[in-house]
């Protein structure tokens, strides 16, 4: 793939691919965006050997969704959304906390599950699309959406 290919996918999918990144996030757009910079770097450096540029979308997703992985793995425990939620909409001028009440169902979700809802119902990947990005099967797709749906069900429902 040449630079200039390179750089045309890059302006096609960036606003989708940070869009998904900040959600699987939950929230967090300084993360998204340092995850979205590592994912395009790392696609850069290893574009010689990528030929189908029509699976150019899903390669860098999934090159972002292990970024992501490999971010959380790193992480030291952290106290969650718990704090965020104390926290009054109009006490920041970040209007992210509009989505506060899903940032924080999807941050209880397992990574597999918040991906796969993620990829599924707001970038409009199909069940075997999402198997490539996250390398398992399409059984085990439907799956992580039948379990996310359910547990996205039960966590916004405690809330009302």
């Amino acid at each position: 793939m040449t630079r200039e290919d390179f750089i045309r996918h890059v302006e096609a999918t960036q606003k989708p691919f940070r869009r998904f990144l900040v959600a699987l996030c939950c929230g967090d757009s300084q993360l998204a965006d340092d995850i979205a910079q590592e994912s395009y770097i790392k696609g850069y450096l290893s574009s010689d050997g990528f030929r189908d540029s029509d699976k150019f979308a899903s390669w860098i997703y999934r090159i972002g969704y292990n970024t992501f992985l490999n971010h959380r793995r790193s992480l030291k425990p952290y106290s969650g959304y718990a704090e965020a939620e104390k926290v009054s909409a109009e006490e920041k001028a970040d209007s992210a906390f509009r989505y506060q009440a899903l940032y924080s169902a999807l941050d209880r979700l397992s990574p597999t599950e918040r991906t796969s809802i993620l990829l599924y119902y707001m970038e409009g990947y199909s069940i075997r699309e999402i198997s490539k990005i996250e390398n398992v099967s399409e059984d085990a797709v439907k799956k992580h959406l039948q379990r996310g749906r359910q547990h996205l069900k039960g966590i916004l429902s405690e809330k009302d």
